[in-house]
């Protein structure tokens, strides 16, 4: 396509090098789509008769039914897809000559990866749409269970298992808005940017944007070509939805084993030891953490490139498909065997309750008991973190005081000290907005499934 300016062919080597071809085939549909949006508006400007104009979009459908039906191998002597299919279109339709009046392959990439991406990304919306959904049909099946929370891996403070669920509702929730933002950061078209300069031809930007289904063209043609943002803002999406899977992972890992065993992972979901006939592996949790780091590297390896580019396009902007295919593929993969997963995942009430049992983790709820009789917080602090001391030397838990041992501790203890001495009734009276308490729990469901509506 340049030879123009050539004496000689480009070496075997070099085509071998910078061919394209392996990371951009997937986008042939959109390329067309684009293709066919460019050449519309070439004859609603003039610049084609609607004649031309027909051949050549009967020449694309042409072209995307042979690659559909296995008929049109590409060649990587062509570089990419693009040229692929503008060649097998000058073969079928000779008039497919004129389809690139007034466009470059810098603003044709340019639409066709948002076309592609965006369509991936609504998936990805549907796919997470559905996680959410577990998320709250878990609190709703879990809600009464309670199990100890955690700060520092230290058992903190008793809560409902319907509480924790809706947690990771909450954090993945932020995700799909982070989701949300990198649709609507693609959300403009490009074509019509040209190389980088626009073009002195009389094109109409507005209505190739319209055909494509885009918000809006893009306002600056050297910006249109250069940018590369709404890949980040996928990266991160994808990169911090990522985290908040590994850290559940590791929750679920950590609780699975034999000494915790709050829950019950499905058979189906894990593997065994070649070796050890006892084992039960959580290879899911431990997989989906792993690959973690792969996206999470997506995301630099495009920071990296961009860091050094130079206003507008630059070859190295070729590799910014790699890393963006491989975490769209990754996330989605991850979203949908852990949405399966996680469907069925149980918790083991009596495991959970037992863990609860000498761990003191009643200690605010005491002091705070000690709060309402006027005793001011530090003191209360003070008295029951004493009190916690001496049960551990004599390896005593608060259940098994007798009244006079908590008189003698502290002063204020009195029988009614005694009824709110147990995780769930612990549960049952954090009744502030947000908090674990079962009324708060259900209205937080509620408001979870109007989110989702």
């Amino acid at each position: 396509m340049w030879h123009g300016r050539f004496k000689h062919d480009t070496a075997k080597i070099v085509q071998d090098f910078t061919q394209s071809l392996d990371i951009d085939w997937k986008m042939y549909e959109c390329d067309i789509q684009g293709s066919i949006a460019h050449v519309r508006m070439l004859a609603k400007t003039g610049l084609l008769t609607h004649e031309e104009s027909a051949k050549i979009e009967s020449g694309l459908k042409q072209v995307l039914n042979e690659i559909h039906e296995g008929k049109f191998t590409p060649s990587e002597d062509l570089e990419d897809v693009h040229m692929n299919i503008e060649s097998r279109l000058t073969q079928i339709e000779p008039l497919g000559a004129k389809l690139h009046t007034a466009r470059s392959r810098n603003d044709q990439v340019a639409v066709t990866t948002r076309l592609y991406l965006r369509e991936r990304l609504k998936t990805l919306r549907d796919e997470l749409h559905e996680l959410l959904t577990t998320f709250v049909n878990n609190s709703e099946r879990h809600i009464n269970i309670i199990i100890p929370g955690y700060t520092h891996m230290q058992q903190a403070q008793p809560v409902s298992m319907g509480h924790y669920w809706l947690s990771w509702f909450e954090a993945f929730y932020r995700d799909s808005k982070r989701l949300d933002y990198a649709l609507d950061s693609l959300n403009e078209s490009p074509l019509g940017a040209g190389a980088l300069a626009g073009s002195t031809l009389p094109i109409d930007r507005e209505f190739t944007s319209q055909l494509l289904e885009f918000a809006r063209p893009t306002r600056n043609s050297l910006d249109s070509v250069a940018n590369r943002d709404y890949m980040l803002d996928f990266h991160y999406f994808a990169s911090v939805l990522m985290i908040h899977f590994s850290r559940l992972c590791t929750d679920l890992i950590t609780w699975n084993t034999q000494e915790f065993a709050f829950i019950i992972l499905p058979d189906e979901f894990c593997t065994g030891s070649s070796m050890m006939p006892q084992k039960k592996n959580p290879d899911v949790l431990e997989l989906t953490r792993g690959k973690t780091g792969q996206v999470i590297g997506s995301l630099l390896d495009l920071l990296i490139n961009l860091k050094g580019l130079p206003m507008t396009y630059n070859r190295d902007l070729q590799e910014d498909k790699r890393g963006l295919w491989a975490s769209l593929d990754t996330v989605e993969s991850v979203i949908n065997i852990m949405n399966a997963l996680l469907s069925r995942v149980e918790v083991n009430q009596d495991k959970a309750l037992a863990g609860l049992e000498k761990g003191y983790s009643l200690a605010t709820d005491i002091a705070e008991y000690l709060v309402m009789k006027g005793v001011p917080f530090r003191e209360a602090h003070l008295q029951v973190g004493r009190l916690v001391g001496w049960c551990i030397e004599n390896n005593l838990a608060f259940d098994e005081l007798t009244l006079e041992q908590w008189k003698e501790h502290i002063n204020q203890a009195d029988e009614d000290l005694l009824k709110i001495l147990s995780p769930r009734e612990s549960v049952r009276r954090r009744n502030v907005y947000g908090a674990t308490g079962l009324e708060q729990v259900k209205s937080q469901i509620i408001n979870a499934r109007k989110l989702l509506m």
